[in-house]
């Protein structure tokens, strides 16, 4: 057998890991441009990852793919409530929980965050802003200790949007989450 077809092979046996790459790369895309994940890209990914997975493994499958979903929706659901990240990120991440379950969704979330904060740093650097989002970061964190209140901090988020830089986080999950796919040989 040549390398071309051991290769192929062993796509083909992550075949699923693939297609969330795939989708993951559109969805960074979209949100790139337009800052915003579309329904039409994340709640095809949820139901498609339930369905595979009822289907494949049976009800414990379909429970351990509710359950990703679950995990992905926690990870970011807290920065959604006050403000700080879109609903269609969160439901990209709900997306990964559902196809590939608990353990990678959660590692899939972590090499995300660190991308985008690599990326956040980055642009700051790049715009030369580091004191007024430094400034604005101690705002920030004072406000989630002293108001405690989801509904207050989103509305004080939503004011202060506009003179924000923002990260269309839909990239770092994709470069986040195929990372950690690549490092931990799950495309291959």
């Amino acid at each position: 057998m040549s390398t071309f077809e051991s290769l192929w092979q062993a796509a083909a046996a992550h075949w699923h890991v693939w297609l969330v790459a795939v989708v993951l790369v559109v969805a960074a895309a979209i949100d790139g441009w337009k800052l915003k994940v579309p329904n039409w890209i994340t709640f095809p990914l949820v139901i498609s990852g339930w369905v595979y997975s009822g289907i494949a493994y049976g009800w414990a499958g379909l429970g351990w793919s509710l359950l990703g979903t679950l995990v992905g929706l926690a990870c970011l659901l807290p920065l959604y409530a006050i403000g700080g990240m879109g609903a269609g990120d969160v439901k990209l991440l709900a997306g990964v929980g559902a196809w590939l379950w608990t353990a990678h969704t959660l590692h899939a979330f972590v090499w995300s965050a660190m991308v985008g904060g690599a990326m956040a740093l980055v642009m700051v650097l790049y715009r030369r802003a580091w004191q007024k989002h430094r400034d604005q970061f101690w705002m920030i964190l004072l406000e989630l200790v002293t108001i405690r209140n989801p509904e207050k901090l989103a509305a004080i988020a939503a004011e202060r949007k506009s003179s924000m830089m923002l990260l269309p986080y839909g990239i770092p999950i994709a470069v986040g989450s195929i990372l950690y796919f690549a490092m931990n040989n799950l495309l291959l």
